[in-house]
């Protein structure tokens, strides 16, 4: 919210049971920290590191029903709720899921910890997986300044005596989880009060997030993480106006405390210009204290060959444009919100290996919407990790020289 830090979140639309396994977490995981390092250097700060994991498995969905070749039957709503299956016994709610999720959710946290503290974490390790992404990539002459200006930096900590063995956090790092709040009741059985405080949070996940479709101020989604201490995120789209969104910082705000609050705008890469802009002028004449991030997923799906895609130009576009809203402003671009996944799949077309139209049917399996795969997510980080650089250029004091 200050600037002195920056939002990384990112991970699966929605999390399946079928593809919960130590290979996908760790895949995930290992692009997620190559993220961060890139981000890291380019930012100059620390980078906040949150999953979508360990408890992204619910969905809102803009319909009820689903209708296939005549029959219709209701929407999946994410693992937690209901079977991706279109026939009628796998689209029953069953709660017996919420158990389920509970138990891959809780084994998902504990192969998370052990990877941040056991030594996988290792930036030596991280800074060598970087180095392998760039050595066959078409971006390399672009991006690899940055991967050399690490490489001699590392360098240089080694030659003092920092290292991985000296040093703990060289090879260790902080990581926390997040999802939607959208199942109350799921949320409600998760709640727990501090014995040494008397506050309430979500145990469900480090932070949670209201969405867009559940953000009216009356709604109990509100209510509910009006009275939780963790951190909230709330989904901003093209219908949130000033005075509604002044509203929701105030009940989910009270207090003015910097990092309580982060609003993740989602508009699409041609509406952020139209929209940001009167929203970050509502919050910083009220003196609103909040956390700037960008989705630019949700605002830039369409269809190509029946499958949802979007467009990796599109995703670009809004995140540049986000940045440059906020540098006119002279406000703090604190964050990225994004769907990924460390495996090589074909959900997003485009990106520097580019994705055709025609490759959607190789390898999609999201159970929800398209992902960015590792190729791709690492690419958007050394764009933003150029972006952030070029804010901290523009906010470089100036000096006078003496004549």
């Amino acid at each position: 919210a200050e600037g002195r830090s920056f939002l990384l979140q990112g991970g699966d639309c929605a999390e399946s049971f079928a593809e919960h396994g130590a290979d996908n977490i760790r895949d995930f995981f290992r692009a997620f920290l190559q993220m961060a390092v890139v981000l890291t250097f380019g930012a100059s700060s620390p980078v906040v590191k949150v999953g979508r994991i360990a408890g992204q498995f619910a969905k809102p969905r803009s319909s009820g029903m689903e209708t296939v070749g005549g029959v219709s039957l209701p929407s999946y709503r994410g693992d937690i709720v209901n079977g991706i299956e279109f026939d009628e016994a796998s689209r029953i709610p069953n709660p017996e899921r919420q158990i389920e999720a509970y138990r891959q959710s809780a084994a998902t946290l504990n192969l998370l910890r052990a990877f941040a503290q056991g030594g996988y974490a290792n930036l030596d390790n991280v800074h060598q997986w970087m180095l392998g992404f760039l050595s066959g990539s078409p971006q390399a002459e672009r991006y690899g300044h940055l991967a050399d200006k690490i490489s001699e930096t590392m360098n240089f900590m080694r030659a003092i005596g920092i290292t991985a063995d000296t040093h703990p956090a060289l090879r260790e790092t902080e990581f926390f989880t997040s999802h939607e709040a959208l199942l109350l009741g799921y949320e409600q059985a998760m709640t727990r009060v501090d014995s040494t405080s008397g506050d309430w949070y979500a145990t469900s996940g480090h932070m949670i997030w209201i969405g867009d479709r559940t953000r009216q101020l009356n709604n109990a989604h509100v209510e509910y993480c009006r009275g939780i201490k963790n951190p909230i995120g709330l989904k901003c789209g093209p219908s949130m106006d000033a005075d509604g969104l002044l509203k929701l910082i105030d009940v989910l705000n009270p207090e003015n405390k910097s990092g309580r609050l982060t609003l993740i705008t989602r508009f699409g890469h041609d509406k952020v210009e139209a929209n940001l802009p009167r929203l970050i002028r509502a919050v910083e004449k009220e003196g609103r204290k909040v956390v700037w991030s960008c989705d630019p997923m949700h605002g830039n799906t369409i269809t190509l060959n029946n499958y949802k895609t979007r467009p990796f130009d599109r995703i670009l576009t809004e995140v540049q444009t986000f940045f440059d809203v906020h540098r006119a402003e002279g406000t703090h671009a604190g964050g990225i919100h994004i769907e990924m996944t460390g495996k090589d799949v074909t959900e997003c077309t485009g990106g520097s290996r580019p994705v055709l139209a025609e490759d959607l049917s190789d390898r999609y399996h999201t159970h929800c919407d398209p992902r960015l795969n590792a190729t791709q997510a690492l690419e958007l980080a050394f764009l933003v990790a150029e972006l952030l650089k070029k804010d901290i250029e523009a906010h470089a004091p100036k000096q006078v020289a003496n004549l």
